[in-house]
């Protein structure tokens, strides 16, 4: 698959309408279509990059405000005080579906635990 073929490139380029919650110059946010939580909001950065093992350096500036757009998000949607997660899938074995990296803004009741 090419990146023009890709569900967020497509929703960035706006040949995909989203419900979208957030934009700035570095990073696209909107709510997801199939939400596993009552509050799923997704968070992309606006440029290509595949997963989570192809950030480096010059990735930082976009990295950190994606998860600050989902600190102010989770603000904005009453969820900061109850609590929320962040999840970002890498490759096969991590679940990433589309290989386009994003984060999960998952809050609205409690999450279950995978840790202990």
């Amino acid at each position: 698959m090419n990146n023009k073929e890709n569900i967020f490139q497509q929703i960035l380029s706006k040949k995909i309408i989203a419900d979208i919650i957030y934009k700035d110059d570095l990073v696209t946010a909107f709510n997801d279509k199939k939400p596993q939580s009552p509050i799923h909001v997704l968070i992309i950065p606006n440029i290509f990059i595949k997963t989570l093992n192809d950030v480096n350096h010059n990735h930082e500036l976009v990295l950190g405000r994606m998860l600050l757009v989902a600190s102010k998000i989770a603000k904005k949607k009453h969820i900061n005080k109850s609590g929320y997660r962040i999840v970002i899938n890498c490759n096969n074995h991590g679940n990433q579906t589309i290989f386009y990296l994003h984060l999960h803004l998952l809050g609205g009741r409690k999450g279950l635990k995978i840790f202990f």
